[in-house]
């Protein structure tokens, strides 16, 4: 039995490195990236930002859900009321203040305290999703507006969700996850399959978590998508993900059949087809990244999937000692397992957490 917290860590770490691995190519289509690394592709980090290892807007977003989720229990135990998605939309606000950038409501008070705004790292900016940073400006208070005023389904939503099915034994039902995911991704993004999308990854991840097979744990969040309308796309595209990997470890070519990964149903089923058909982790997300399209939230989203599943021994530790934030990144799932076990209380976290 993988422990919980191996499949938290894992899951945290596999996102961030499948963003790292992906960041390199993310603009190149197949034969480009061919061209640079060879037949078969990219197959380890190189540098992106500066840096290899660098981590995108995809695990800076990722990390304030994680934050926010927190901040959220925290206000719960000690206050006995809280609008988790207010507080969450609260975190990605202030992640919009790391990209120098602000809502253009006047009055909106923004808090900076707690640890991770003060981590320098998550202000740079890295190619961060333009439907994001547009939603967020416009935020009239925290979780208002209910659903972005865009009809946009760029997989910005998708990307950032797997803490909600990290914290998901802290929530109970796959039904108050898989909405509360899809409530925090239509904050920015507003058709449907941009956010049911969300709703499908934080269930997958969260039956994953329990020990649940990858197809069990896609079959659980099946049920929950169907309960909502404009639920055809994705499950059109999570059907066209399963079809393919029965028949077997896609070829790039084929695997770009499901899309580019630019739209959320298309980044979901892309990363399902690669955790079906995976050996391992590493094999899992260098498919993923190696296809025209958007290689790191791919490769991110298969990485959260892989590491769930696998738990964090099955990252390579080359991959882990070069990672942007490595430290930072295990601190909050070790700080989000000990919330999910009860290994922590409210007061003791109000610090490092605080209920807003």
């Amino acid at each position: 039995m993988i422990e919980l917290q191996a499949r938290v860590q894992g899951c945290l770490f596999g996102g961030a490195v499948g963003d790292a691995l992906g960041a390199p190519v993310e603009f190149l289509s197949l034969l480009e990236i061919r061209r640079q690394f060879g037949h078969d592709g990219i197959r380890d980090y190189v540098p992106a930002y500066g840096r290899c290892g660098a981590i995108t807007d995809d695990t800076q977003m990722t990390l304030f859900t994680a934050e926010g989720l927190m901040r959220a229990w925290v206000r719960m135990q000690l206050r006995g009321i809280c609008n988790t998605k207010g507080v969450m939309h609260h975190a990605y606000l202030r992640w919009l203040l790391t990209q120098n950038e602000k809502p253009r409501k006047f009055g909106l008070e923004i808090g900076t305290d707690g640890w991770l705004f003060g981590l320098q790292p998550l202000h740079n900016r890295r190619a961060p999703g333009t439907t994001c940073l547009a939603a967020l400006r416009t935020a009239e208070g925290f979780g208002s507006p209910d659903v972005a005023r865009n009809n946009s389904k760029g997989c910005g939503g998708v990307m950032r969700v797997a803490p909600v099915g990290l914290f998901a034994s802290a929530f109970g039902t796959d039904d108050f996850v898989f909405d509360l995911a899809s409530d925090a991704a239509a904050l920015t993004h507003g058709h449907p399959s941009g956010f049911l999308s969300a709703g499908y990854l934080a269930v997958t991840v969260a039956a994953l978590l329990r020990g649940d097979t990858p197809a069990a744990a896609l079959d659980a969040a099946e049920v929950q998508l169907r309960r909502h309308d404009g639920y055809q796309e994705v499950a059109n595209a999570v059907t066209q993900a399963r079809a393919l990997a029965e028949r077997g470890r896609p070829e790039p070519e084929k695997l770009e059949t499901l899309g580019g990964g630019w739209v959320a149903e298309e980044a979901l089923a892309v990363a399902i087809c690669c955790m079906l058909t995976a050996s391992n982790f590493a094999d899992g997300i260098t498919l993923a990244a190696n296809h025209s399209g958007d290689s790191d939230s791919t490769a991110a989203i298969a990485g959260n999937l892989l590491g769930a599943q696998f738990g964090e021994a099955a990252i390579p530790r080359r991959w882990l000692a070069e990672l942007e934030l490595q430290d930072e990144i295990c601190q909050l799932a070790d700080d989000l397992t000990a919330i999910v076990t009860g290994t922590i209380d409210a007061e003791s976290a109000w610090d490092r957490y605080p209920g807003w």
